[in-house]
């Protein structure tokens, strides 16, 4: 391998600053700097590791090397191709060396380095044209400009188009800066219709500002992580650390930065719903469908122009403002017969009644159970957002106890209860979310028992944070908080354990068209 094409991004978020030369890239032959990662695990020992952008990009080095070692091709080209395969180094192996390797570097989008190419062939002889060259100094047309430059000032790319380099650090600076080189991390040759990717160390030729390289860097390590299935940013703001697992699997792990989220769908830790149909409630809490159903339920349609008329009097005779057509809000036919005696609009059509019944039954009672759900649901986010507010007013009621001859730890218990409590809110909420879908069954039956236990302990124990704690008072209500907090806590794990031995037996029946 060339040393040129070993390279790795040398990306400090410290400095926000670059050298004038390519310290940016240095040889992949440097051992990286020993990492202390932070390895933790739950109760069903899910490992997973929390590192910062310079071990994100250390540990792209480290998987670039490693296939490296084996295809012996260029760095740059086997970041495209790992790219393209997600980073599965195992996928990548199988199908170099077990499939076709030209329809590999095809569908990669990228010239096989063992091509030799016109390119390449002018390479292996430009030691020897070096005389002539000097002495005649050839024009080609950029395709771009259309401006006829010397070919020293031409360059381009191993399929073949050439332009000038100044049209190519103005394309390379606008797909970076302007464009974010897309959601995949790579740009395509600027030649139209010419699909192959450009390599980095192409691009860090070409580009001189450092706000573009560094530009460039940040979006080839975020290209890294989005593309890896092991690997994802934390969804804090401004937080930038990463986590790493063994496994991909749907289980809390806790960043640095102390957020706790989901690693499958990065959604706050959602326990006891799933990700699916979390995904399935955030979009219907987002969308139109409900305003949808409650339109469905409230109004009806003019007869002639179909717009949506919602009645605000007592009155049946309807006027379109729209098209002004007179109809009958009963009936929805024309108002114009209603005084004839031959017209029956009093009489009962059991077809048609009981179809635009039906249809407007079923949207209220959708709309109906939709804003039961939603409404627990976010009464218990509300009520989250409360208790986090609770560890400010907790942490000067423990200042007080530590004042009235209580030791540090002694006062622990009342930061535990809140931490207690926010764990109860956050699974009350989500419980609600895995109601909705669920289908009516012995097992539903059982979970809305034990969710209601949980409830009205939480609730309880909300209180008794809530009270005013005087010094005269604090022997009673430690042992009454912490009983409080410690049957919580047992009955969370309770309805958690049902719901899991749910997944496990397969129990749950959902509603699809929920």
């Amino acid at each position: 391998m060339n040393s040129e094409d070993d390279l790795f991004y040398n990306d400090d978020d410290s400095a926000h600053e670059m050298d004038d030369d390519d310290d940016d890239f240095v040889e992949m032959g440097i051992e990286p700097e020993p990492t202390s990662t932070n390895e933790k695990t739950d109760v069903e020992v899910f490992l997973y590791e929390v590192l910062t952008t310079e071990q994100i990009v250390q540990h792209m080095v480290d998987c670039i090397k490693e296939v490296n070692t084996v295809v012996q091709i260029p760095a740059t080209t086997t970041r495209i191709l790992l790219n393209h395969f997600k980073w599965d180094k195992e996928k990548l192996m199988d199908c170099y060396y077990d499939g076709d390797q030209e329809k590999l570097f095809l569908e990669a989008h990228v010239i096989s380095p063992f091509k030799k190419t016109p390119n390449a062939k002018k390479r292996t002889t430009r030691a020897t044209s070096a005389a002539v060259a000097a002495s005649v100094q050839q024009e080609v047309t950029c395709e771009i400009c259309y401006l006829a430059l010397p070919a020293t000032l031409m360059t381009g790319l191993e399929c073949g188009h050439k332009f000038c380099i100044q049209c190519w650090t103005e394309y390379l600076t606008t797909k970076i800066m302007d464009e974010g080189m897309g959601q995949v991390g790579t740009i395509s040759c600027a030649a139209h219709n010419c699909d192959i990717l450009v390599d980095d160390a192409t691009v860090m030729k070409l580009v001189k500002d450092p706000k573009v390289k560094l530009k460039y860097q940040h979006l080839i390590t975020n290209s890294f992580v989005e593309c890896n299935r092991l690997l994802r940013w934390c969804p804090m703001p401004d937080c930038g650390h990463v986590v790493k697992v063994q496994f991909f699997d749907s289980k809390p792990v806790s960043c640095n930065c102390g957020h706790i989220f989901c690693f499958a769908c990065g959604e706050n830790w959602h326990d006891p719903v799933r990700c699916m149909w979390l995904k399935r409630w955030i979009k219907k809490c987002d969308d139109d469908s409900e305003t949808s159903n409650w339109i469905a339920a409230n109004t009806k349609e003019c007869p002639k122009c179909h717009s949506t008329i919602e009645k605000d009097g007592g009155c049946n005779h309807m006027v379109c403002k729209k098209c002004r057509f007179d109809f009958c809000w009963v009936c929805l036919g024309p108002w114009e017969p209603h005084g004839s005696s031959w017209y029956n609009c009093n009489r009962y059509d059991e077809d048609e009644a009981k179809k635009a019944r039906d249809s407007q039954e079923k949207s209220r009672s959708a709309l109906q159970r939709y804003l039961f759900y939603c409404n627990r649901y976010m009464n218990h986010m509300q009520s989250l957002k409360f208790e986090s507010k609770l560890y400010a007013s907790i942490r000067l009621k423990m200042e007080e106890m530590q004042q009235h001859n209580m030791s540090w730890i002694e006062v622990q218990f009342l930061k535990k209860a809140v931490d207690v409590l926010c764990q109860c809110r956050q699974t009350l909420m989500y419980t609600y979310v895995f109601a909705f879908y669920l289908r009516k069954n012995n097992q539903s039956i059982i979970f809305e028992e034990n969710q209601k236990d949980l409830e009205n302990s939480t609730e309880h124990l909300s209180e008794y944070l809530e009270r005013d704690i005087t010094s005269d008072m604090l022997v009673d209500i430690k042992q009454k908080v912490q009983d409080k907090y410690r049957y919580c806590e047992s009955r969370r794990k309770v309805l958690l354990d049902h719901v899991h031995e749910g997944y496990e037996r397969e129990l749950w029946d959902y509603l699809d068209s929920a």
